[in-house]
């Protein structure tokens, strides 16, 4: 292992968490302060896990990997979930202003602008 590069050590861990029967994988940034050759890598290495059917929590700020990767987008801010989306619904401006508080969801589910409204 102390021979391989930042990206083949992360595809090691995320291969291990799928082939020793885990029920699911949460991976929290699991790009960060890699290249983008070892980040293909590992991102392929998720979709791979994923489309055998393994459920993949994906912890990220990398808006395009999580369009890339995600069925569902759950967003957070301050701690709470904000909003569930789907990527095929949603931009990722959308979903950056609902993490930034920009954008909000309102009780009937449609979002509301905050820009320029007091809060």
């Amino acid at each position: 292992m102390e021979t391989l590069s930042g990206g083949q050590r992360q595809a090691v861990a995320v291969a291990r968490a799928a082939m020793f029967g885990s029920r699911l994988v949460i991976m929290d940034e699991p790009t960060a302060a890699l290249g983008v050759k070892e980040s293909r890598l590992v991102l392929d290495l998720i979709r791979r896990i994923r489309d055998r059917g393994l459920p993949v929590v994906l912890i990220s700020h990398d808006m395009p990997q999580v369009f890339e990767l995600a069925d569902r987008i759950h967003v957070h801010r301050l701690g709470r979930r904000t909003a569930v989306v789907s990527p095929a619904d949603a931009s990722m401006s959308q979903v950056v202003s609902l993490m930034t508080g920009a954008l909000q969801v309102g009780d009937d589910g449609a979002p509301r602008n905050l820009v320029g409204e007091d809060r």
